[in-house]
């Protein structure tokens, strides 16, 4: 048998031995003062992440935010509208997606190299939401069936927040599960997706919202849901937070382009400055899971990115050796495929807390 000696992960950095100390979980942070955004022709991007946008809110680290959302389009994709009237709502904003944006939120303190930790506390959604898919004739590879369907197709539910599920049809049920398919900073200066204009050499030219990123942006995670946290690193000054293409439900993979996108009367988010902490990319906590998250164009690549993410995560915070990780990775953690549409597609890796029997 051969046999090895454990060393330290090549690739953990003093950023995440910092990281390892505490896990994913700050101290308790006591609630600041409450603010409310309310989404308007204003406070509402579609389509770009631009980082010279003003923001539209500025909250101190620890306050609660409570932020309205529009439906795609700036609120044009709503119940009645055509295929045709998608289309022609698509190609009116050249290059730039469907999403629309709330923000960006200003937080005193972030920095570039800091983290924000971002806690979901409440999701209201408003009372419908939709789902199409494009005409797979036009757009062959969005979707991951898309030839298989050559017309487009888009159908609207009734969305009651007091109720579990949506009814899809008669005698089938869609357990209501809200979560922002868009969370963000501002965007990464060094994100090679294409600029707005097709700009050359500028790096603060607006990025396109359709690709996640360094920054979160349209990771489309549906464990995002109220009592998740997301740990993301900040870019630009003051973090930047902008949230959008809100999601009642959604299946992972989200393979038909859409899941059932919705709006919210209000999203609560409670962004902490988080100077203690280094990270190269988006991690998230729920109650039961630490989930690592891998985001490539090529899914084995977004998929060897997220068991990456779950080895290194594992030899920082549990003094497990890269082979350890690895083993325990394969064994216990289910990486599942977040989004195959977005063109850079996503996996996350779920690991149980309850894996870990003796507190650290």
């Amino acid at each position: 048998m051969q046999t090895r000696t454990p060393q330290a992960s090549i690739r953990t950095t003093a950023a995440a031995l910092a990281f390892a100390a505490l896990a994913f979980s700050s101290a308790a942070s006591a609630a600041g003062k409450h603010h409310r955004l309310r989404a308007t022709p204003e406070t509402v991007q579609w389509g770009w992440l631009d980082p010279k946008e003003p923001p539209k809110l500025t909250i101190a680290s620890g306050d609660t935010v409570s932020i309205e959302t529009w439906m795609h389009a700036k609120d044009q994709f709503q119940p009645g509208i055509s295929m045709e009237k998608i289309l022609e709502l698509r190609k009116s904003n050249p290059g730039g997606a469907f999403h629309s944006l709330t923000g960006p939120i200003f937080v005193e303190g972030a920095e570039p190299g800091d983290v924000l930790e971002i806690r979901i506390l409440r999701i209201v959604p408003k009372r419908h939401g939709g789902n199409y898919n494009l005409p797979g004739k036009d757009f062959p590879t969005v979707g991951a069936l898309a030839p298989e369907f050559p017309d487009g197709h888009v159908q609207f539910f009734d969305v009651d927040p007091k109720r579990q599920s949506v009814q899809f049809k008669p005698g089938i049920e869609i357990p209501l599960r809200p979560f922002p398919g868009t969370l963000a900073v501002g965007m990464d200066p060094d994100d090679p997706a294409p600029r707005k204009g097709d700009s050359k050499g500028d790096k603060l030219a607006p990025v396109n919202t359709v690709r996640p990123w360094k920054n979160g942006s349209n990771m489309d995670l549906n464990e995002l849901t109220a009592g998740s946290t997301l740990f993301v690193p900040v870019f630009l000054k003051g973090g930047l937070i902008w949230t959008g293409d809100s999601h009642c439900a959604q299946g992972n993979g989200e393979v038909n382009l859409t899941a059932l996108e919705c709006s919210f009367e209000e999203i609560e988010l409670q962004p902490i400055v988080r100077k203690d902490l280094k990270l190269d990319w988006p991690r998230a906590e729920t109650k039961s899971h630490y989930i690592l998250l891998g985001f490539d164009e090529d899914l084995n690549k977004a998929m060897a990115n997220a068991v990456r993410e779950t080895v290194d995560f594992l030899v920082a915070t549990r003094g497990l050796d890269r082979y350890e990780a690895y083993a325990l990775t394969s064994m216990a953690a289910d990486c599942r495929v977040t989004q195959v549409v977005d063109v850079r597609k996503g996996v996350h890796c779920m690991v149980p807390k309850s894996l870990f029997t003796k507190r650290r």
